[in-house]
This record gives C-alpha cells, sequence and structure tokens, in this order.
C-alpha cells in the first residue's frame, strides 16, 4: 500500500510544479505536457512555427494589430509600445529572462495577444511554439 501512496504523491507534486511554473522552461514542460494530452501525434514545439506565428499578418483579430510586430516590433530583443503609447519590454528571453516567470502571467498575456491579434485563443501548440522562438531570439 505504501508504494501507491508514493506514487500518488508524486503525481500530486508534479501537478503543483505545472500550476505553479517558473520560467521559460517551466512553461515550455506544461505545455508539452498539456499538448501531449490534447492530442497524440503531438510531436514537439517548433521554433519555426513560433516565428511566424510572431511575424504573420493575420485578418481574425482586431484592424490595428494584424500581427505580434504591430506592438512588439520587428525585433523581438527590442522594445515594443503598446497602442497607447506605453513602452513594452523586449520579449526575447535573451534580453528580458524575466519575461516568462508564471503560467499565470503567461496564460493573461496569450490570452489577451491572442484574441487581439489572430481573434480567437492560441491553441497549446502555439503558445509552446511561440515560446520556444522566444527562447531561442
Amino acid at each position: 500500500m505504501k508504494p501507491i501512496v508514493i506514487t500518488t504523491t508524486l503525481m500530486v507534486s508534479s501537478l503543483g510544479m505545472q500550476l505553479h511554473a517558473e520560467g521559460v522552461d517551466d512553461l515550455i514542460n506544461h505545455y508539452v505536457v498539456q499538448a501531449k494530452s490534447e492530442t497524440s501525434t503531438f510531436a514537439g514545439f517548433d521554433p519555426i512555427r513560433g516565428k511566424d506565428l510572431y511575424f504573420n499578418e493575420f485578418s481574425g483579430g482586431k484592424k490595428d494589430t494584424p500581427s505580434c510586430t504591430s506592438c512588439h516590433t520587428n525585433n523581438p530583443t527590442q522594445t515594443g509600445e503598446t497602442r497607447a503609447g506605453k513602452a513594452i519590454k523586449p520579449m526575447a528571453i535573451s534580453v528580458n529572462p524575466k519575461r516568462y516567470q508564471t503560467l499565470k502571467k503567461a496564460e493573461k498575456w496569450f490570452r489577451r495577444n491572442c484574441k487581439s491579434v489572430l481573434g480567437r485563443e492560441c491553441t497549446t501548440t502555439e503558445k509552446g511554439d511561440f515560446l520556444t522562438f522566444m527562447k531561442n531570439s
């Protein structure tokens, strides 16, 4: 009976770690677990798809934000600007390593910005691809 208790404890501990992710690697790992549970054919995140998501223009969102670069510039290592003129710290982890610290904050910004740019929430794969691109930028 003790092995069952230990296994259960480890499973609960792992779940807690995923809910309180800190840093981009923990976030990416969280999205890997989520993607695998959603799609049996999940083969990993792709920074090229993340780059495409960042640079491509979309027609589903708001007219004044057709792409991430509308506010975040064509260079993710540079400071961006909101439509209201407020500075946005760089997106690239190489110059802003604290950018993606918690799952709660990451989800907040994905929800807001994906709806603005895409007109919908990002998929788990899109989130992981995006973070993988930013980690390599």
